[in-house]
């Protein structure tokens, strides 16, 4: 077994490592770059080597300083992670040149399957089914516009080397095809510097189930079942379970001897993921083969009970796999939810800044994987994961249930997040029936998220809950109001919720709130709603027990009155009494300004091209400019027709979020 080893990455999946690797009592070595200095994982690792600045290709992609940084501590060993150089043959090789023992599998295999197009034709050879395309390199899109209208739409522009939904666009006719070559082809030059593109024919219906394998250097490889990972957004998983509800034990057998096939074909030896795309009938055809850990491994670790960090270190030490295939069996279910730092609201754009509050749920069945903490900055110059949120349950239903109440239970403030959209998603009818496929999200949110609807019975649960909060607040200020002991102004008994500031009457409820001991009593046209809770004000959650049922709700003040959030859904009311709501309806509402005439960044990123002029006649729907940020283009086109006034920002500018490139006459 390894002394010392050193992990090639950062972030989430560096403090996972880091978590089973003082289990077994390896010592261990993160490195950094300077955005990362005072990261979590530099931090908890054993010792730190500093190897550059901000940028990837300068610090986490530089494989000279990774092994200078082996060599200067004493490390046996490289943990590549997830992403980076996790799956770079020529990293592999330089290690094995130098000495240093690679935790994943050699540089031959992953070579066999970084390559789209030769992974196919081995997976082919292995007898795997493959999906019909054309697997060359495309020259350019008038070829590809050739090709796809023999396959036939819809088709999919894949990159040869792409992975992480990068590089990658559906199209459905010509022009979609032509658009989506060059973007894809530009995506793909920036993440993987190999532009060269192939097309396959799209499944419709398809569900994105995949088959985590493990081999050791004996020869032995065995499969850990399936996660189905089609709840994605533009390719990327958003969340993952295991194991899928869609796949019977016929076809899951068969999925796990094919993956076992390919990974014998390249004699793989670690943790790997063979991808497979599935129709209505549970056809599968191979997609791809990823060579390293997936980011959704808990949840495989929870229905088999097994280390996978563990297993590819010992495998990396030479020791056999201590199980045989028939020694696995599946047990209960298990739900991953990845929570990113963007805003759904505004197209999932990224999210930067610091962690001003962040306060992870825990219980029963609940698992968080993160690399950052309360006061932790989210970087523009990397992934912009926070954490990923698992549950486990016995039956999918209890672990469903499990990760509504963690995600309501999830605090975070300083930056936006997309655990609203996540709650969403999860309380969809159809996610709970399992019946997913990879357009799960476009169907389900056709003109995208701008928060969960909020049904009847659920808002006078936010009613309920604001009242009795109120009554506290309420209580409060009766205590602190300089007031002598037993002469204080008696709590009101009567208050009106307001909806949205409600200035025109509607929107309103009357309420009736007391207490009995430790139960505030709100009463409405429907009875009494008894609610117990130990919440103060100034706490982020607030936990209760509503009518007989345990509820959690975020709150926060806004301004005179409280903004409450839960499954996915925000509601602002205000709880005033009587005559201060009749006042309410007097005050005036101040307009938003009207920003229509202005181009404005909708994230933070590099200011890519311009393709337009300060006097130029622009069309609807015509390109004005790209923008990158997390290594994805990002187009913005006119939303009307209009003329180019003036141009505030230029190609190659650093964007903040809603900085103005331009604005129209």
């Amino acid at each position: 077994m390894f002394k010392k080893i050193l992990i090639a990455n950062r972030g989430e999946i560096a403090c996972r490592i880091i978590r089973t690797a003082r289990r077994l009592g390896i010592a261990t070595v993160a490195v950094y770059s300077d955005a990362d200095a005072e990261a979590l994982h530099v931090r908890q690792a054993d010792e730190a080597v500093r190897i550059g600045p901000p940028p990837s290709a300068e610090s986490y992609l530089r494989i000279d300083r990774i092994i200078e940084a082996c060599r200067a501590t004493g490390a046996e060993a490289v943990h590549p992670g997830y992403g980076f150089l996790s799956e770079k043959a020529a990293f592999a090789a330089a290690l094995a040149e130098a000495g240093i023992a690679f935790i994943g599998p050699d540089a031959r295999a992953i070579a066999a399957m970084g390559d789209k197009l030769a992974a196919k034709a081995l997976a082919e050879k292995a007898g795997v089914s493959t999906v019909p395309g054309h697997l060359e390199a495309i020259p350019d899109a008038e070829a590809a516009v050739k090709i796809a209208r023999r396959i036939g739409y819809p088709v999919m522009i894949k990159a040869a080397a792409g992975g992480g939904g990068k590089g990658m666009r559906l199209a459905r006719s010509d022009t979609e095809v032509r658009d989506g070559f060059r973007a894809a082809a530009g995506e793909a030059r920036s993440s993987f510097a190999d532009d060269r593109l192939f097309i396959e024919k799209y499944i419709e219906e398809p569900r994105h189930i995949e088959i985590q394998v493990l081999g050791d250097a004996q020869g032995k490889v065995v499969h850990l079942f399936e996660r189905e990972c089609s709840i994605q957004r533009r390719h990327q998983k958003v969340i993952e379970e295991a194991p899928s509800p869609f796949l019977d034990a016929k076809t899951r057998a068969a999925m796990g001897a094919q993956a076992v096939a390919l990974a014998k074909a390249v004699d793989y030896r670690s943790a790997g993921t063979v991808e497979f795309i599935v129709d209505r009938d549970r056809n599968f055809y191979f997609l791809e083969m990823n060579t390293r850990l997936q980011v959704e491994h808990p949840v495989t670790e929870a229905i088999t009970g097994l280390d996978l960090v563990e297993l590819m270190i010992r495998i990396a030490a030479g020791e056999p796999l201590p199980f045989t295939q028939k020694d696995l069996k599946l047990a209960g279910s298990s739900i991953e939810a990845r929570v990113y730092a963007e805003d759904p609201v505004r197209n999932f754009l990224p999210s930067i800044g610091r962690l001003v509050r962040y306060i992870p749920p825990a219980g029963e069945g609940i698992r968080v994987d993160s690399g950052v903490e309360e006061g932790a900055e989210i970087s523009v110059y990397y992934d912009p994961m926070i954490a990923k949120l698992s549950a486990q349950g016995a039956t999918r239903d209890e672990a469903i249930a499990r990760l509504q109440a963690a995600l309501d239970a999830f605090h975070i403030r300083g930056l936006s997040h997309n655990i609203p959209f996540l709650a969403a998603v999860v309380a969809k009818a159809r996610f709970r029936e399992g019946r997913l496929s990879t357009n799960f999200i476009a169907e389900e949110f056709p003109e995208g998220f701008t928060g969960a609807a909020i049904e009847p019975l659920a808002e006078a649960d936010f009613i309920t809950v604001a009242a009795a909060a109120q009554r506290i607040l309420a209580e409060q200020a009766a205590r602190i109001g300089g007031q002598l002991p037993g002469h204080g102004a008696p709590t009101p008994e009567t208050w009106t919720v307001c909806l949205d500031r409600a200035q025109d009457g509607t929107a309103r409820h009357s309420l009736g709130v007391t207490r009995a001991g430790d139960v505030i009593i709100v009463a409405d046209d429907s009875g009494q709603h008894p609610v117990e809770t130990a919440w103060r004000p100034g706490e982020p959650l607030l936990r209760a027990t509503l009518d007989g049922r345990p509820v959690v709700f975020q709150i926060a003040r806004r301004g005179i009155g409280m903004e409450l959030s839960r499954g996915g859904a925000t509601l602002r009311l205000s709880v005033l009494t009587p005559r201060a709501a009749e006042l309410l309806t007097l005050m005036p509402v101040k307009p938003p300004p009207d920003l229509s005439r202005f181009l404005m960044s909708p994230m933070p990123g590099l200011l890519i091209s311009l393709a337009v002029e300060e006097g130029q006649e622009v069309k609807a729907g015509e390109e004005l400019a790209v923008i990158e940020a997390m290594k994805m283009e990002n187009l913005l086109r006119a939303e009307r027709d209009g003329q180019v006034a003036k141009i505030h920002a230029r190609p190659g500018d650093n964007l903040a979020v809603d900085q103005i490139i331009l604005e129209f006459s």
